[in-house]
């Protein structure tokens, strides 16, 4: 059986911030949520988390989620201690595969590779999660003995210039078997400067209970960093970036700049896409073949399909497009928007909780809202859908074919049939037959003998 122990009851002082620590984070997601995550796709038998600081906040984000298990440190004595907490929620221990694998919510990145890795290699002993640094000044080293094999963990402060020059060091992340690691926790003492319960110690014990310790190694070397300040936060953000960025490249997806993208979510592309600099991507947005998305646009929660374009500063939330579609420069598709095939949304326009069928375009300056728009619709400069009453929301359909002129205003509820003509600056606050031309009639005055203000 395998437990997945998270520790995630730091404050963060550094982080000067009222929100846990591990609740901050990394490409749109929590710390913590992505090592959960992560240890999920282990498929343990039991996931426990250690909170402390902002306990009840880190309960609250993950409140639906009914396979974990949380325990409190009040206070907080150590890492150490903080396993203690969770003996009592471990399940197995009966058999000598039984593990307890501990990570750290401050350590997001850890991929489930890794994770399985360091289980592997724990045989029949333990194993804990160690790397090679080209500087290794403030890590704990790994001390071996003639025949290679772990015997224990020195920290900085305390080992010898012999023991400095070692760059092979803990990252604290440890697969144990179950039965012997509840041993150890209870053998573990506070009998240093620092007055707290330190996990490394049961390395020693180990080694005197003639348990084996070895070691797994990370795939990259950003899996094992943590966060402790805004700036280590940034950095970790940006690498992880790159590791997403190289996925698409590798995949066949061409990123103008690898650089500047950030994917906060999933991103699911076909074949032939092009992003260009700047662009944003929220939650779950699928992109189909030949999509081409311009710079500096923000897309969440959006499907596009194959040969679509989103041109320049445009905005989609929520929203669908079919083939071929065009979108922008500078256009906001709202939650609810759906684009039928080759249709066309032009610069400044903002569609929300509408249909437009295929070929339908709205090319500038319109606001769509509630509205069902039927084939190759064209729907002018300046026109308005008046949806709302100031306490409901009312739809207007438009017909197959019509045409609606510049700066008219179609007051829902209200419906403009088939191949209708709305001339430019009509009100429409009625249903119209199919074909025709609606018009609101006015008269053109002019004063001859108006004079123009002058300034004083």
């Amino acid at each position: 059986m395998l437990n997945v122990v998270i520790l995630a009851a730091g404050k963060g002082t550094r982080m000067q911030s009222d929100l846990p620590k591990v609740l901050h984070q990394i490409a749109g997601k929590s710390m913590l949520a992505h090592v959960v995550d992560s240890a999920r796709a282990l498929k343990p038998d039991a996931i426990i988390v250690v909170t402390g600081h902002g306990a009840e906040q880190v309960q609250a984000q993950f409140a639906e989620a009914t396979d974990l298990q949380f325990v409190l440190q009040q206070p907080q004595l150590g890492t150490g201690h903080a396993v203690q907490q969770a003996v009592s929620k471990l399940v197995g221990g009966e058999q000598a595969a039984d593990t307890t694998l501990i990570l750290y919510g401050d350590v997001p990145l850890v991929q489930t590779a890794t994770m399985q890795a360091l289980i592997e290699a724990r045989q029949d002993g333990m194993a804990v999660l160690t790397e090679f640094l080209t500087d290794p000044t403030g890590y704990g080293r790994i001390v071996r003995n003639e025949a290679n094999h772990i015997v224990r963990i020195v920290e900085h402060k305390d080992a010898t210039a012999q023991e400095h020059l070692i760059n092979e060091v803990n990252t604290g992340i440890i697969a144990a078997p179950t039965a012997q690691l509840k041993n150890w926790l209870a053998r573990l003492d506070n009998n240093n400067a620092q007055q707290e319960y330190y996990l490394t110690d049961i390395i020693g014990f180990s080694v005197a209970d003639g348990v084996a310790v070895h070691a797994a190694h990370p795939t990259h070397a950003w899996e094992t960093l943590g966060v402790n300040s805004r700036l280590q936060q940034a950095q970790l953000e940006r690498a992880w970036q790159g590791e997403l960025a190289r996925r698409l490249m590798e995949s066949g997806v061409t990123l103008a700049d690898p650089a500047r993208i950030d994917i906060r979510g999933q991103l699911q592309c076909g074949r032939d896409v092009f992003i260009d600099v700047g662009c944003v991507f929220e939650g779950q947005v699928v992109l189909g073949d030949g999509v081409h998305i311009g710079p500096h646009s923000v897309i969440k929660e959006a499907q596009l399909g194959a040969g679509t374009v989103v041109h320049a500063f445009s905005h989609i939330d929520q929203s669908q497009a079919a083939e071929r579609v065009s979108i922008g420069p500078f256009a906001r598709l709202r939650p609810g928007t759906q684009l039928g095939d080759q249709a066309h949304v032009g610069n400044f326009v903002e569609i929300k909780n509408s249909q437009f069928a295929q070929n339908a375009k709205a090319s500038h300056l319109s606001y769509i809202g509630d509205a069902t728009v039927g084939q190759r619709v064209n729907i002018g400069a300046g026109v308005i859908t008046c949806n709302y009453d100031g306490a409901n929301k009312f739809r207007t359909v438009i017909g197959d074919d019509a045409f609606i002129g510049s700066d008219s205003q179609l007051v829902a509820p209200v419906t403009i049939g088939k191949n209708t003509t709305v001339a430019a600056g009509t009100t429409v606050v009625r249903d119209t037959a199919e074909n025709g031309l609606v018009l609101s009639p006015k008269q053109q005055v002019q004063k001859t003998t108006w004079q123009r203000p002058q300034k004083n």
